[in-house]
């Protein structure tokens, strides 16, 4: 009996789909085709199998197998059921797999219409860093039926070293909001502490090692602590407040639809909204420890 090998199509060559594709084209057996409106965002592509479609129309003509990674809900329902979206051709993929990070609720929306279309859907949002997309070490969490989840777990393994079946449709948002909800809190927090302890005669970088041997050691210490907060790096195109106050603002619906009052969450909002509005706007948000440097109002 001869298996056929799925040809994967994947929509979103950004800052973590890049390489996320890339890590793709690199170790699938199949054919690899990959679509972005950016012609420049195709050059992590080179020395690979990877061939460019011209639209998502051409995605849905010729793959088994979608993978998504686009800048939020809007952008994922329209390349999954808008005009010129996966399904509005004749040829349409049986699976699609969105890593982008969406509200729950629009993801259970869109797994649900295209359930009816006969397509498998599954939320499969990403964490970690831009470099840990490049070395395919990602940590996926993944919303599926079980059935769904033992089909594509081998294509996630692709681009993630931990990858975990958090439930049904929409349950890799939750966690996914989760995480992302509890580091940019961490690093706002962190931030303040930084420079708390700056102003009161400890040298930033001592406090970092200092607290990265006790029980304030996090992640966010780790990476955005040392690696931009210490020396005041704060790239472009790496994830800017304003897709942090989007996220943010998934978590403060998920947790309004499930009766909670989140207040911690509502203060990191203003905190990456001042920074989106004083001449942070698209640089890495751990940039919000400059607007707690000057003191910047939150109203």
């Amino acid at each position: 009996m001869t298996t056929t090998i799925p040809t994967i199509g994947f929509i979103g060559l950004g800052v973590m789909g890049g390489p996320m594709c890339r890590n793709i084209a690199l170790k699938h057996e199949g054919d690899v085709t990959a679509f972005d409106m950016q012609t420049e965002a195709f050059d992590i592509l080179k020395g690979t199998k990877a061939q460019k479609a011209g639209s998502v129309t051409e995605i849905a003509e010729t793959a088994d197998v979608v993978f998504l990674s686009l800048p939020g809900g809007h952008q994922v329902e329209q390349v999954c059921l808008g005009d010129n979206g996966l399904t509005n051709g004749g040829n349409r993929p049986s699976t699609i797999v969105d890593l982008s990070t969406t509200s729950v609720e629009l993801s259970r929306s869109v797994a649900s219409r295209l359930s009816e279309l006969g397509i498998d859907f599954s939320d499969s949002p990403v964490a970690r860093t831009r470099e840990a997309a490049q070395r395919g070490e990602l940590s996926i969490m993944v919303g599926a039926s079980s059935e769904l989840y033992k089909k594509i777990e081998p294509f996630l393994a692709y681009m993630g070293s931990d990858i975990t079946h958090c439930g049904e449709s929409g349950c890799g948002q939750v966690v996914k909001l989760a995480n992302n909800a509890l580091v940019f809190e961490n690093t706002m927090a962190l931030a303040e502490m930084m420079v708390v302890s700056e102003r009161a005669g400890v040298r930033p970088e001592v406090l970092l090692d200092a607290v990265s041997k006790g029980s304030g050691d996090s992640f966010a210490l780790r990476n955005h602590g040392w690696k931009s907060m210490l020396p005041r790096s704060f790239p472009e195109r790496s994830f800017p407040p304003e897709y942090v106050i989007k996220d943010l603002g998934y978590m403060l619906e998920l947790a309004s639809q499930m009766g909670v009052t989140t207040h911690v969450t509502e203060l990191a909002v203003r905190y990456y909204r001042a920074t989106a509005d004083n001449g942070r706007s698209g640089r890495y948000y751990p940039s919000v420890i400059e607007i707690i440097d000057r003191n910047v109002s939150l109203d």
